[in-house]
């Protein structure tokens, strides 16, 4: 199940996460460990997070390789280290849809956001580039706790790509 896409406006949000370099065929496995490393980073320094955790593809090229940093987000700004990044999820608008379901639909999710994006006539904040597509901010947040929900197939993720100003 898929709400209707919706524009809404966000405001800034500090997170601390892992950038890594994945292809489609290994985005499932490394992902996921790399997440319990940025908890565990939270954990030992006592960080509470301050939503759900999401992945933030910062440049796509689904036929080599991707760019996406693994966050949580935070309540107050803190520093990183050599491993984990210490940012700022932009303000702005953003369009937004939520999907009840497993995690390997979102990719077909994601191309029914860029259909209907395309059809309300909206600008995504992206450039093409030599290495892919680089996003401002494009997000996969993911509300369901795999240890309370094992069914993947009832998993809640938000997809929410910001849009040019």
């Amino acid at each position: 199940m898929t709400t209707e896409p919706t524009i809404a406006q966000r405001d800034t949000q500090p997170y601390v996460g892992i950038t890594e370099r994945v292809t489609i065929q290994n985005i499932g496995m490394v992902l996921p460990e790399v997440h319990s490393q940025v908890f565990e980073w939270l954990g030992e320094r006592g960080i509470e997070q301050a939503g759900a955790p999401f992945w933030k593809y910062n440049v796509i090229d689904m036929a080599t390789e991707m760019e996406v940093e693994v966050g949580v987000p935070i309540t107050n700004e803190v520093t990183g280290d050599e491993r984990v990044k210490a940012g700022v999820l932009p303000a702005g608008r953003y369009a937004t849809v939520t999907h009840i379901g497993h995690p390997q639909e979102l990719m077909g999710v994601t191309g029914e956001l860029l259909k209907w994006g395309d059809q309300q006539g909206v600008t995504w904040d992206m450039t093409e580039t030599p290495a892919g597509q680089k996003w401002a901010c494009r997000l996969e947040i993911y509300h369901t706790d795999p240890r309370e929900q094992p069914d993947m197939s009832k998993w809640e993720t938000d997809l929410a790509f910001k849009l040019a100003e």
